[in-house]
């Protein structure tokens, strides 16, 4: 198996474009398309129609993916029993898997599953579930996602409450001295960018308000420059 990509090297902040946003009919195209905007991931929505009421890709799209970009594949899998699945998506060609605490009876054990398949380890916590559910191996991660819209679909309005959370979640990172990409999805656009951003979020997922965008180069400079001006990037 090739060496990974780390996504935990991409620069920080940074916008993961959503292809779940994308023309599924050309999806390759939109692929390419997207990477030369310059995100520093792809991330890519993996739903059951069980965990989620929604369902889109399998490994196979993953491995689609791998072939049509450069870019570090940040796959997000909204699934029952991913131990059953990881395999699958990091031989298709994920370099981050990231599994809901929420799908799983043994978090660790997965995270180990994960990592020995060579690919980095990534774990998301749906609105309701609290920090506390991921304090014991925060150690053992490389991304942290805060869900801030009830997965399975997009276009959601973001929930406000999600603030307050990102803002504890990098504490509670900085704590632990951890470098795991702190990571924000759902309802992120360039009008609320520089609050999550400065909130301590290292890495927005977007996807309506940039991948579904009529001008997609006009959206990803605006999250950009909000982002910037958050963070007092150059």
């Amino acid at each position: 198996m090739s060496p990974k990509n780390m996504v935990t090297d991409v620069e920080r902040p940074c916008v993961a474009p959503s292809i779940l946003s994308a023309d599924f009919g050309k999806l390759a195209q939109e692929a390419a398309d997207l990477e030369r905007l310059g995100p520093g991931v792809l991330h890519v929505d993996v739903m059951d129609g069980r965990f989620v009421p929604n369902i889109t890709f399998g490994p196979g799209v993953v491995s689609a993916l791998r072939k049509a970009v450069e870019l570090p594949l940040d796959v997000h899998l909204m699934i029952v029993e991913p131990e059953r699945h990881v395999d699958a998506f990091v031989r298709a060609g994920a370099d981050l898997v990231t599994v809901h605490c929420e799908a799983t009876q043994h978090l660790n054990r997965l995270i180990q599953q994960i990592h020995g398949l060579g690919a980095q380890a990534g774990v998301a916590l749906n609105p309701a579930t609290p920090l506390y559910a991921i304090e014991e191996i925060i150690s053992d991660l490389d991304l942290l996602l805060i869900m801030t819209v009830n997965p399975g679909f997009g276009g959601q309005k973001f929930i406000d409450s999600g603030r307050n959370k990102i803002a504890r979640a990098r504490t509670l990172l900085d704590k632990a001295h951890s470098s795991a990409l702190l990571q924000v999805d759902g309802g992120i656009g360039p009008d609320n960018a520089a609050d999550i951003v400065e909130r301590g979020a290292d890495c927005l997922v977007a996807g309506s308000a940039l991948v579904g965008a009529t001008d997609r180069l006009a959206a990803m400079a605006a999250m950009t420059a909000a982002i910037r001006s958050a963070s007092a990037l150059p």
